[in-house]
């Protein structure tokens, strides 16, 4: 397995999962509208975002399998906000785990954060255990910045979880 650039060959593979009610039903954004050229826009974007890093995991013959974000990255803060989806014959393989490990290292080695963070809603079960699982710490304290990207009344359902200095 590995992360690489999100390519536009992954662009079908993208809407599948958007369009997947099994993967999105739990995700705060309403991916069932997406369409392909969305799925272009956002590679077109990710190829030269200086605020967000958007992956692929990708497997051994480089078939996309999912995408791994650090997103509103703040070098002078050091912090930024995970995000990962995968398609549906990728859950349960070990490449979510695996790929969400490389991101966040990669944020912590390679870009030189402090923390990253990440939200979920409590009615997603499956993503609450993958992150308890995986032993990944709760928290309380996030930074404003990142809270303010959602409304009020959202923000009570979610779980905070973070990983690097505040997590250890």
């Amino acid at each position: 397995m590995k992360l690489r650039m999100l390519e536009q060959k992954d662009a079908p593979f993208m809407l599948e999962w958007m369009h997947d009610d099994d993967v999105v039903k739990d995700l705060y954004s309403n991916f069932k509208e997406k369409t392909i050229e969305d799925c272009k826009g956002f590679i077109t974007y990710s190829q030269t975002s200086q605020i967000d890093l958007n992956l692929a995991i990708a497997d051994d013959s480089d078939e996309y399998l999912g995408t791994v974000s650090l997103k509103h990255i703040d070098k002078e803060a050091g912090y930024a906000e995970f995000a990962i989806t995968v398609r549906k014959k990728t859950m349960g393989t070990g490449a979510s785990g695996w790929g969400m490990k490389a991101i966040l290292e990669k944020g912590i080695c390679e870009l030189g954060l402090k923390n990253i963070y990440w939200c979920v809603n409590k009615i997603n079960a499956r993503a609450v255990r993958f992150y308890d699982k995986n032993g990944y710490k709760i928290t309380e304290i996030v930074p404003q910045k990142l809270l303010d990207m959602y409304p009020d009344e959202l923000l009570k359902s979610f779980v905070w979880y973070v990983y690097g200095d505040d997590a250890k």
